[in-house]
């Protein structure tokens, strides 16, 4: 999408909220939500928009995790750290799906496929070790099993 018709998306998406600070998150998550990132001309934009500096905006939002700067990859991996998880080797799932993926958690791979995180709870504790990717929960999982999952993806 170019820098224009990403404004003009923009616009028209400011155009739904009152300008006011405190329409900041959810106007960022709108913004997510259309583009899949906060670009900076989006901080920017926004901003400008809500008569509040850059470093304001970007102060909320690098303060919540649901928001991100860099585009997302085609599929998001994300893998659950709660304490059931935990206690069940999420950790070993992660690292499997590092080596897989070749990058660390937080991190995107080259052709822009998978992005990999670590995620604080998903609630589904009664599946752990669980993995989300793509917004589905796949649960019990192994080393094993995510590298097949990965596998029917690639």
């Amino acid at each position: 999408m170019s820098v224009a018709s990403m404004n003009d998306e923009l616009c028209r998406i400011l155009s739904r909220s009152e300008s006011g600070r405190h329409n900041l998150i959810p106007i960022l998550q709108d913004v997510q939500d259309h583009f899949g990132y906060l670009s900076e001309d989006a901080v920017y934009g926004i901003a400008e928009y809500l008569d509040l500096s850059a470093n304001d905006v970007y102060g909320v939002a690098t303060f919540y995790s649901q928001f991100r700067f860099t585009p997302p990859a085609k599929h998001q991996v994300k893998v659950c750290q709660g304490t059931a998880c935990h206690v069940r080797g999420s950790q070993l799932i992660a690292e499997e799906l590092s080596r897989n993926l070749g990058i660390e958690p937080g991190e995107t791979t080259s052709d822009m496929k998978f992005n990999l995180e670590r995620v604080a709870c998903f609630g589904c504790c009664a599946l752990a070790p669980a993995v989300d990717v793509d917004g589905k929960i796949y649960g019990r999982q192994s080393p094993k099993k995510v590298a097949k999952l990965l596998e029917g993806m690639a």
